[in-house]
């Protein structure tokens, strides 16, 4: 490892640092993921992406991809260099490496892609956007709990003391999602330490801060709008999170009731996204993927943290 090959890409400007592992033998330790993530030590990202067979991957982890086979695992770490589940931007950006590295042609067939949250599909679409299904969103509360809509509470830094309710949504890994009132409110909102959640996911959560901005038509029927901000567990506030926007879809279907829109277009501070809820509940993601560079590491050159 000590002169790794690594890309560099982003999804609406969720970064990540990726590494090829088609042999499946780099041994990546927490060290070595907070180092090459570092944005002044290292190459820099939210997080990085290690692409790997998933004969490589953990026997655990190979649980969640039930009878499937996928060639290829999505190992994805949290920039400070914990594991995560899923990554929606990051699985657009994986399937663009596959593409680059000759491992997949999309024009023959959409590629499936292992992660620790089951197997994601994805489609190369129109402008260099790619389309990946999540699954179905899940609601760990139960329906008594989160009657009225919430399940939880939040406390955000410069929202003031008072705890705004939430809803907690599952996307393969957890979000919980708050709906503000206005921009300026948005605007305000200190993301630079975790919002404080009552009561507190043992995993962690992702949090989400929403402002539903209505509807627009379009030849094949209404679309909402949103924007939103998110901290990222393990990371802090990011520019982007596919996962999160695709639990912001949810809760607002959820807030909206019967009528909601199938299809949202969310903004994000990197740009935006769409997400399209089917008719069996499962979740589409669609947003680019950029590959931005390519680099050798020395990785005798990273502070060790």
């Amino acid at each position: 490892m000590s002169g790794l090959h690594a890309y560099k890409g982003h999804g609406t400007h969720n970064d990540f640092v990726l590494l090829d592992d088609r042999t499946g033998t780099l041994d990546l330790t927490g060290a070595v993921v907070r180092g090459l993530t570092d944005r002044r030590g290292g190459l820099g990202g939210d997080g990085l992406i290690r692409l790997a067979p998933t004969r490589a991957m953990a026997e655990n982890d190979r649980l969640a991809l039930g009878a499937a086979d996928p060639e290829w695992f999505m190992d994805y770490r949290n920039a400070d260099g914990s594991v995560a589940e899923m990554c929606g931007n990051g699985v657009r950006v994986f399937a663009a490496l596959a593409e680059r590295l000759g491992l997949h042609d999309f024009a023959a067939a959409p590629l499936e892609v292992g992660t620790r949250a089951g197997v994601r599909t994805v489609r190369r679409t129109s402008g260099g956007w790619f389309t990946v299904g999540m699954g179905v969103g899940t609601y760990p509360a139960s329906p008594e709990f989160r009657r009225g809509g919430a399940d939880s509470t939040v406390v955000v830094d410069g929202l003031g003391p008072q705890p705004r309710a939430a809803l907690s949504v599952d996307m393969g890994n957890p979000h919980t999602v708050v709906a503000l009132a206005d921009q300026d409110e948005l605007a305000a909102a200190v993301l630079l330490t975790a919002p404080l959640v009552d009561p507190t996911p043992p995993d962690g959560t992702n949090v989400e801060l929403v402002v539903a901005l209505g509807e627009h038509d379009t030849p094949d029927g209404p679309v909402g709008r949103a924007v939103m901000r998110v901290h990222e567990r393990g990371v802090g506030e990011t520019l982007s999170c596919g996962t999160g926007a695709c639990a912001v879809a949810l809760a607002l279907r959820t807030w909206a009731g019967p009528g909601a829109p199938d299809r949202w277009d969310i903004g994000l501070p990197g740009g935006q996204v769409r997400v399209t809820v089917l008719a069996d509940g499962s979740v589409e993601l669609s947003g680019p993927a950029v590959l931005v560079a390519e680099a050798t590491i020395d990785l005798g050159s990273l502070d060790p943290r």
